[in-house]
């Protein structure tokens, strides 16, 4: 007798649509909870930008990782992938949600020379997130709210530094993967200056967060001419003073990979961050 083809579904995972109370746009929202039952504390969380590209790999490498926590130390944790109601693994409306409002002629250059689509929109997206995502996540899932993390690349890395700089009380863990800190450098470097004015001042806003922090890029991306390499490890290295406010900050480059080839390796290296207790956390 001949087996029936069936669809084949992530265990433990489903997914939804939801809009923005703000702008009335639409997003698709993946989620997978673990198996295991939510400590007292509740589940950690990732917040995972370009979810139809990245949602099944990173709940994978969750799902992996956590099955031997004693000697992975991965908790198991909730995966929220931040999606669109489309089939393109990265949707053109991305564009919109991860890029700050930037004059025409400081604009890069779009690909052979095309224009590109809405942009601008990081501000709306932001608020999408606080007020729209996180109480509906937090309604349907345990959420340890103490152990909040989001992770992005390249424009998904530009709107992690972004929060990071501008509403760093959001999460407790950053991850970007080759950031496209070019975009707006100007912008990226006075939102950099001001974040580490509020630091180093010891802010009410900053005072008492400890941010952990992973900047990520591919060895081959130095060949870019978006000198993404370049920019990725100076920032790191610049924004190294949060580890003197109890936080952590890494930078990774993975040898052999590019700008695409990375995704694999920069979404294991993610979860391991931002699911793995500091040393004097663990028990």
């Amino acid at each position: 007798m001949e087996s029936v083809n069936q669809p084949f579904t992530l265990s433990n995972s489903q997914y939804w649509d939801m809009r923005s109370s703000t702008t009335n746009r639409q997003y698709r929202i993946f989620a997978a909870k673990p198996a295991e039952a939510p400590p007292p504390e509740g589940y950690p969380v990732i917040y995972l930008l370009d979810g139809n590209a990245l949602f099944a790999t990173t709940a994978d490498a969750v799902r992996a990782q956590s099955r031997m926590q004693k000697k992975t130390g991965v908790s198991p944790a909730v995966v929220i992938g931040i999606g669109y109601p489309s089939d393109a693994l990265f949707d053109p409306a991305r564009y919109y949600d991860y890029t700050m409002p930037t004059p025409p002629d400081k604009l890069i250059k779009g690909p052979e020379g095309m224009p590109w689509p809405e942009l601008g929109g990081v501000d709306a997206f932001t608020a999408f997130i606080r007020q729209d995502l996180k109480p509906e996540i937090e309604r349907k899932f345990p959420i340890d709210c103490s152990r909040q993390s989001v992770a992005g690349h390249s424009l998904g890395g530009l709107f992690v530094l972004q929060t990071l700089f501008n509403h760093p009380e959001m999460f407790q863990n950053y991850v970007a993967g080759s950031p496209s800190i070019h975009w707006n450098k100007e912008f990226m470097t006075e939102a950099e200056q001001r974040f580490l004015s509020r630091i180093t001042q010891g802010s009410e806003q900053a005072d008492g967060m400890k941010l952990n922090l992973m900047i990520t890029a591919g060895e081959l991306e130095k060949h870019h001419p978006s000198r993404m390499v370049e920019n990725a490890s100076g920032l790191a290295e610049r924004l190294s003073i949060l580890a003197e406010r109890g936080g952590r900050v890494e930078y990774c480059e993975f040898a052999g990979e590019s700008h695409i080839s990375v995704l694999p390796a920069f979404i294991s290296r993610a979860v391991r961050f931002a699911l793995v207790s500091a040393p004097e956390d663990k028990s």
